[in-house]
């Protein structure tokens, strides 16, 4: 771990948040140089639950810090070497770090929220929304036991949301690589409740309405399909009447990581509106 000054933020690169056995996972934390009570959020890559890591995050965790937002961009246990729920578990670690010790670190921990892309929006997602239940929590290898994973704010990005729809639609798109069956270990004809209770739709209740929702998608997205997923998970956070907000570009998928001073860049359209909507939600 070693921390690197910036002009407008700062950025502790490799902070470990949890040890699985002998592995320590750990992100690399952004945070506003001249705000010492900041917000944050936990930002989790994509990559099919498979690859992937904080730099993914390398452009819009200064962005945010530079606006007053800290961001512990993170990573978690891959499949198919670790199967759900073991990234869940990494995923709910990092928050349970951040509201045990980013007091020490200069963050306002009443103040969390959580970020995702992709297989990254999925565990962001279902961390929010049933984060804290029986299923989930108090795991005998929880680092910071007892501690919630509660957020006020969640923000996926061409989430996959039904893990059933995703495996329906690799069928077509990658029947001998689908992303689900990959994660889950198992085939949504064996164990279709599996699939059910791994899915952030299923968590949609009244009961957790308090968290805020901002939702971005491409329109032209053919790995994680618009109508079966996006769509349909906004439509089930209306009908719950939670806060959501949303934004579509006309795109496909693995632009979130993008620069944001390219001409025409999809994240400099959207980082912006997810700045706002944090600044108001936080």
């Amino acid at each position: 771990m070693h921390d690197a000054p910036h002009e407008a933020f700062r950025v502790i690169k490799d902070l470990e948040f949890v040890k699985r056995g002998d592995v320590a996972i750990a992100g690399d934390l952004y945070l506003p140089s001249d705000k010492p009570n900041a917000p944050v959020i936990v930002a989790v890559h994509g990559g099919a639950w498979q690859r992937g890591g904080p730099k993914s995050y390398g452009r819009l965790g200064p962005y945010f810090a530079k606006h007053g937002i800290g961001v512990f961009a993170v990573t978690y246990r891959f499949a198919p070497k670790n199967l759900y729920p073991n990234a869940v578990h990494d995923v709910r670690a990092a928050v349970q770090f951040l509201r045990a010790k980013g007091a020490g670190l200069g963050i306002d921990v009443n103040r969390i929220g959580i970020m995702g892309d992709s297989a990254g929006g999925h565990l962001a997602s279902l961390v929010a929304l049933a984060g804290d239940r029986p299923e989930f929590a108090n795991q005998a290898e929880d680092a910071y036991p007892g501690v919630s994973t509660a957020v006020k704010a969640c923000v996926p990005v061409y989430g996959i949301y039904d893990l059933v729809a995703q495996w329906d639609f690799d069928q077509i798109l990658a029947p001998k690589g689908n992303l689900a069956e990959i994660f889950l270990g198992f085939s949504a004809l064996e164990d279709r409740f599996g699939y059910h209770r791994a899915s952030p739709i299923n968590y949609v209740t009244k009961a957790s309405n308090n968290i805020a929702f901002f939702m971005a998608w491409g329109q032209r997205d053919d790995i994680v399909d618009p109508k079966t997923q996006s769509e349909q998970m906004l439509a089930a956070l209306k009908r719950a009447d939670y806060f959501v907000r949303t934004v579509t570009v006309d795109a496909g998928h693995f632009w979130i990581s993008e620069p944001l001073d390219e001409p025409g860049s999809f994240p400099a359209f959207v980082a912006p509106r997810i700045l706002r909507f944090l600044q108001e939600k936080l």
